[in-house]
């Protein structure tokens, strides 16, 4: 759980209050903005499963999937019996043109009971590309 007290002395202090504030600009479909808000979170904290899933999360909306690939398989490493991360996980495979490579986490996937994912609408702005 990402704390409310300094991590680490004399480092930037991630609070709670961090991750509240990115998860807003995450609703608010600001998906690159929360993303520069949660990379740092991360960083500190790479164990914390929530902040690990939202930022995947706002990198793939955020078509930055290179990073969204990365992060999700993070996710997996930390929980690898989350079967909405291997699904997650194939979707960003297969947007990165890796169906080969998708069709073996959205297997795991789908033994953990979890069914392929609906389309995702992924918004961008001219803000978001820069």
């Amino acid at each position: 759980m990402v704390a409310s007290s300094n991590l680490r002395e004399g480092a930037h202090v991630i609070t709670y209050e961090d991750f509240e504030r990115a998860t807003l600009f995450f609703d608010a479909k600001d998906y690159a903005g929360a993303a520069r808000l949660l990379a740092p979170v991360v960083a500190e904290e790479p164990g914390n499963r929530a902040a690990v899933e939202l930022l995947a999360r706002a990198y793939f909306h955020s078509a930055q999937l290179g990073r969204a690939e990365e992060t999700f398989r993070r996710l997996v490493e930390l929980d690898p019996c989350n079967g909405w991360a291997h699904e997650a996980l194939a979707r960003t495979l297969e947007r990165r043109s890796r169906p080969d490579e998708a069709r073996t986490y959205r297997n795991l996937a789908r033994a953990m009971g979890v069914g392929s994912a609906e389309k995702v609408d992924v918004s961008l702005t001219a803000a978001d590309l820069a």
